[in-house]
């Protein structure tokens, strides 16, 4: 079964008590340069989460985000905490979760003003859809004594920025409000974390309490009594996406499995090396072969996986030519799969658990393409299972 956890990162204490929390089980993880994580359990499940905290500002967040990712090549990096609104539609307490999260200070200088140009990172569809779902089932928040109505959670961008944003009529605010009117809330740390995502190949979403409205009022006593509110609504979204994506994986896992276990019944199969084209058998037996049907072959060791990624190079190439794949992402993926390569060869503890990351960094630069997803799945496995 994955062993792999969820990463949630939070840049404020009170951010990170609010998932701390949830979590049982905890111990300390210390990365070799210092940064401190905490891995534990969501209580009541089999969900493991490394837990840190990167402080304020997109530089520290990209730092700590890509750490996280190299350390503990997890399911998925969840960046959790408070934000402020940029209009009055969205309320108080409610989440807001990124469909695309903008790096707005990317910009220009002219003559007749300042250009916007800012770097965009969108949300990975699967994490949209499952947050879609639990976001209509409505039934992830905490109850809140004296509050009938609970929180909503909200899908649209997010503005990420290197300042704290409070005013709505200073040159900045109307620039923002003017050139992001798309923008649901604002913070300093999203493209931080996107960017180290995309960089990694790991899914990243960002997900936001409203705490305060961005207008003037941060630090008032309103802001002090809703933060926590804020902090808590968003950490109990993020630990159900968790455990929702952990649920996935496992069940991906044992569905994967079952197709192996049925495969390795047959002891006499047709092994089809010519990539995405069709085989017909129509003899009642067939003796010296392989079939492999919805499913890939099993690597069993270095050289056998070896042999598997020489011959994902194939399959890449053929991605590429029918334009399922696009020149950048077929480049990077070589790149990744020579030094996964060089990796396996090495058959070291450590450097398996490289190779490990690097495939995994492999399938989300594919992930566009379910076959060449699919054809990873094992290998991951296989690598992980040479440590």
């Amino acid at each position: 079964m994955p062993k792999d956890p969820v990463v949630i990162l939070t840049a404020l204490n009170l951010e990170y008590q609010s998932v701390r929390q949830r979590l049982a089980d905890l111990q300390v993880h210390l990365h070799e340069r210092g940064t401190r994580f905490e891995v534990g359990t969501v209580r009541g499940t089999s969900c493991r989460v490394a837990l840190g905290l990167t402080n304020k500002g997109n530089h520290s967040a990209a730092v700590i985000a890509e750490r996280a990712i190299q350390e503990f090549s997890p399911v998925a990096v969840l960046f959790v905490g408070v934000a402020g609104a940029l209009w009055d539609t969205t309320g108080l307490g409610d989440v807001v979760m990124a469909s695309h999260v903008y790096a707005y200070h990317g910009g220009t200088s002219e003559d007749d003003g300042l250009k916007a140009r800012p770097r965009v990172w969108e949300a990975p569809h699967g994490i949209s859809q499952l947050a879609s779902h639990l976001a209509r089932l409505n039934d992830w928040a905490d109850p809140a004594p004296g509050h009938e109505d609970g929180p909503q959670v909200r899908f649209g961008a997010i503005a990420a920025g290197e300042i704290v944003q409070n005013s709505r009529i200073s040159a900045e605010a109307k620039w923002i409000r003017q050139h992001y009117n798309d923008a649901l809330a604002i913070e300093m740390e999203a493209a931080g974390v996107a960017q180290a995502g995309h960089l990694s190949g790991a899914p990243v979403a960002i997900i936001r309490g409203i705490s305060d409205r961005a207008d003037g009022t941060k630090n008032s006593s309103d802001d002090r009594n809703w933060q926590p509110r804020a902090a808590a609504n968003a950490a109990a979204f993020a630990i159900r996406l968790a455990v929702e994506l952990v649920g996935e994986q496992e069940e991906a896992a044992m569905r994967q499995d079952d197709s192996a276990r049925s495969a390795d019944r047959f002891e006499r199969r047709v092994s089809n090396t010519v990539h995405n084209s069709t085989v017909g058998i129509m003899a009642g037996s067939v003796t010296g072969s392989r079939v492999h049907m919805n499913a890939v072959s099993k690597t069993s060791g270095p050289t056998d996986l070896i042999t598997e990624l020489n011959g994902f190079r194939d399959q890449l190439g053929w991605h590429r030519t029918e334009g399922a794949l696009d020149e950048d992402s077929y480049r990077e993926s070589l790149a990744d799969l020579d030094s996964a390569l060089r990796l396996a060869g090495e058959r070291t503890p450590e450097s398996s658990k490289r190779t490990v990351m690097m495939l995994k960094r492999l399938r989300g630069l594919v992930a566009e393409c379910p076959a060449l997803v699919a054809t990873l799945a094992p290998m991951v496995a296989a690598a992980g299972d040479l440590a």
